[in-house]
């Protein structure tokens, strides 16, 4: 546990396990790097040698290490005031920060396995200002129970009440069901190239890259051309899928989404990785819903919160930092989503605004330009230099235009907004389709584009400017008047001076 520095009371230490975490984490580094090391040597020194010089090396890697971390956990201590918490470390130049306790809005505990086994997290606390590292402070690492205790004490907050019979304690947690959602998202087909990718590059460090290509290519020396690159697709495809799994394992196991006493937000995930979230209540600003398309087309989506309790640089630390419910079925992320925002329904299932048919238009436009230009380009290539280029282009047109119609129509329909009760929502995007759902009052201005082509069809696009989440949300494409109407109705009084009503 941290203990107290006794030449200046009240002043805490991180955990002293810190030196031992790096010494370990130091020689696995270096056992990784002695092996190439020894095989380098070995051909110039022979192998006893070589195995000395790598040992000697790693003494001193981990020895080198170790001392600095100690004089790190030396000149390292914390301390919580009435008012601040205050932060004192720095190796060759001392270094003290603090942070206002009324201006911290996240304490997050993280432990990877090594910490977890020690009975060690780090502590992240942050003001949620977008101001970079001074926003903020790390503990690595406090005792687990030290740092539950820091993420009581420092969010502690006197309870708000709030109108409704909305339960508190434990509002979600895993259902192992819920993988079915993994292989279906981007991670997939993003994890089967990165398994390409790496065991090329791994037979290339070997000096096998060759031989790798020659035994793919004696598979498949008698299969079509066609065949081939299916065969192969499929195979990154289920090493991909493979992998998403994994992955969402590690991410989610253990999940739970729970209200504490207070009105704070809190999210417990991960496998060999632990991580805990904290959102503030009074922080929330609403909702976003996220409907990736091949989750989509499953019936499914994602909750994140729309907050000024996390910056830029928290949302940095880890993928889903500000995802309070993973890709669920609909109905239940609706529920859940009403569950937070402590409403008797989701106003992200609210009836949206369908959007004119001329912004459908400039959608197919934008997407046909998209397809035929590269097309036109290749064809023209094709007449001149080598009739290849000619069959790419047709096969590409055949194969490009529909799909990019489709996609062009999907965003036309995903299109829409409404007001519904305290929260503006707005809709878009087709491959990542985007429901948020923003309080009235978390709006601090608006933003009026209209582009000549848009003033010719008779459209603008319209944006909530905002302190929380993306820091902008936005009614693309809406019929002119009816989009001011929108801004003027959901924030009312801040578009009057600009407007004139007929």
């Amino acid at each position: 546990m941290s203990t107290a520095a006794a030449e200046d009371p009240g002043w805490l230490r991180i955990h002293p396990r810190t030196v031992l975490v790096t010494a370990l984490v130091t020689a696995g580094v270096a056992a990784g790097a002695a092996v190439p090391a020894v095989v380098a040597l070995s051909g110039r020194f022979g192998y006893p040698l070589a195995i000395g010089w790598a040992l000697a090396g790693a003494v001193l890697l981990i020895g080198g290490a170790a001392a600095g971390d100690y004089v790190r956990w030396r000149r390292t201590r914390y301390r919580v005031g009435a008012g601040q918490f205050d932060l004192r470390t720095g190796l060759l130049l001392a270094k003290r920060r603090s942070l206002a306790r009324e201006r911290i809005r996240s304490v997050d505990l993280t432990a990877h396995p090594l910490l977890r086994v020690l009975g060690l997290v780090t502590v992240r606390i942050g003001t949620g200002e977008h101001t970079g590292g001074e926003s903020t402070l790390e503990l690595d690492p406090v005792s687990r129970a030290e740092g539950e205790r820091l993420r009581r004490e420092l969010l502690d907050r006197t309870a708000v009440e709030a109108p409704g019979t909305h339960r508190e304690g434990e509002l979600a947690a895993l259902d192992p069901r819920w993988i079915r959602y993994a292989p279906v998202s981007f991670v997939a087909p993003m994890l089967g190239g990165a398994a390409v990718g790496g065991v090329l590059q791994i037979s290339e460090w070997a000096g096998a890259q060759g031989e790798v290509i020659a035994w793919v290519t004696d598979r498949f020396r008698d299969t079509p051309l066609l065949w081939t690159i299916t065969a192969l697709a499929v195979v990154a495809l289920a090493a991909g899928i493979v992998g998403a799994l994994g992955l969402w394992v590690e991410m989610w196991w253990n999940y739970r989404l729970e209200r504490e006493p207070g009105g704070t937000l809190r999210v417990r995930r991960g496998l060999f990785t632990s991580r805990s979230l904290s959102v503030e209540e009074r922080r929330l600003r609403g909702v976003d819903l996220v409907e990736p398309l091949g989750v989509r087309l499953f019936g499914a989506a994602r909750v994140d919160a729309i907050t000024t309790g996390l910056a830029k640089d928290e949302q940095a630390q880890g993928a889903d930092h500000d995802t309070l419910l993973p890709v669920v079925p609909r109905p239940l992320a609706d529920t859940i989503a009403a569950e937070v925002l402590r409403e008797p329904a989701a106003p992200t299932g609210a009836p949206l605004t369908a959007h004119p048919r001329s912004a459908r238009g400039r959608r197919l436009r934008r997407a046909l330009a998209a397809v035929l230009l590269p097309v036109l380009a290749m064809a023209l290539l094709g007449a001149l230099l080598t009739p290849v280029l000619l069959w790419t282009a047709l096969v590409c047109a055949v194969v490009f235009l529909p799909l990019a119609v489709l996609s062009a129509v999907d965003a036309y329909r995903s299109l829409g907004h409404t007001v519904s009760g305290d929260y503006l929502v707005t809709r878009s995007g087709s491959l990542r389709r985007s429901t948020a759902a923003l309080q009235r009052t978390g709006v601090i201005g608006w933003t009026v584009k209209q582009s000549r082509f848009q003033r010719r069809a008779g459209l603008l696009s319209v944006t909530a400017t905002t302190a929380a989440g993306g820091g902008a949300y936005t009614a693309y494409d809406t019929d002119a008047s009816e989009g001011l109407a929108f801004a003027a109705e959901a924030v009312p009084g801040l578009m009057e001076p600009f407007l004139e009503r007929s």
